[in-house]
């Protein structure tokens, strides 16, 4: 059954917004602004399974505060969360329900349909998902370099501690290895201020996507971190290196850390983890 709330946003991270063709290669892409450094709180909570509802309640109340400060021109600092789901599909604004393979009635999860963009996706145990709720007026207001960036962050992650070579594809968005698509982005942004994000699969069953088509796309295919070094352990060239990535937990914490490196990196942002427990989090009211 889909799911729908009166409530005036909704989320997710992972989604596939088709956009406009770039004119230069990813390469050429100067995505990195100049500027001087900025604070951005963290709310981390990587280990933790939160439900999507409650995630996403929580990030339409922090984009409602950060709209007061705009209004009464007091500084508006950026925020992140990071988190996994229970498993869950979501669906954008304009999603089509063809794209499910299974009838909506007897989902085989809940199903959330949204504000962000893009198309149907799925986000479970496994993945790491990122939600910056930053206010573009302090880096660029321009959504194409804003998806870009989200991009770049998770290029990096991949080549810097995975070694794995990961690319754009040109008209779509999100982050892929050969056909395989490692991570989806979808945005919502009211005001300049944005929600929702990215979704990274590093561990992630990846079963679920085989019930829906990705992103609206027949002919890609969903794969995971996990998955690739899995693929490289047959060659000698990669058994050494991969070695210590054996561990699904450990997967999951240096894939974390290396989003959080480069996140500040790329959008120039000075991260401070602000801990919050999930005893803490079911008592506030997201």
């Amino acid at each position: 059954m889909i799911v729908a709330t009166n409530l005036c946003f909704r989320t997710i991270p992972t989604t596939c917004t088709t956009v406009k063709q770039q004119k230069d290669p990813p390469h050429q892409l100067n995505l990195v602004i100049p500027t001087k450094t900025k604070a951005c709180e963290c709310f981390d909570l990587h280990k933790e399974l939160i439900p999507y509802e409650k995630a996403w309640s929580w990030q339409k109340q922090i984009v409602k505060q950060k709209k007061s400060l705009l209004q009464e021109h007091e500084d508006c600092p950026d925020t992140l969360i990071v988190l996994q789901h229970n498993p869950v599909y979501t669906m954008g604004t304009g999603s089509s329900e063809n794209y499910l393979n299974f009838d909506v009635k007897e989902a085989p999860f809940d199903v959330y349909r949204t504000e962000r963009g893009g198309e149907v996706t799925y986000h479970g145990p496994g993945q790491l998902v990122m939600y910056p709720i930053i206010n573009l007026r302090n880096h660029k207001m321009d959504l194409h370099w804003y998806l870009r960036t989200l991009e770049e962050v998770v290029i990096r992650v991949l080549s810097s501690t995975f070694s794995i070579k990961a690319s754009r594809i040109e008209g779509l968005t999100g982050v892929w290895v050969g056909n395989q698509k490692l991570a989806a982005i979808g945005i919502r942004v009211s005001k300049w201020i944005t929600y929702h994000g990215l979704a990274l699969n590093v561990t992630t069953d990846l079963t679920p996507f085989s019930w829906i088509v990705p992103c609206g796309l027949h002919h890609r295919q969903v794969g995971s971190i996990k998955g690739l070094l899995q693929e490289f352990q047959s060659s000698r060239q990669y058994a050494e290196a991969i070695k210590p990535f054996t561990d699904d937990y450990q997967l999951i914490d240096i894939s974390y850390r290396s989003l959080i490196k480069e996140f500040s990196e790329v959008f120039n942002l000075e991260v401070h983890q602000k801990a919050i427990t999930v005893p803490e989090f079911w008592r506030e009211d997201h």
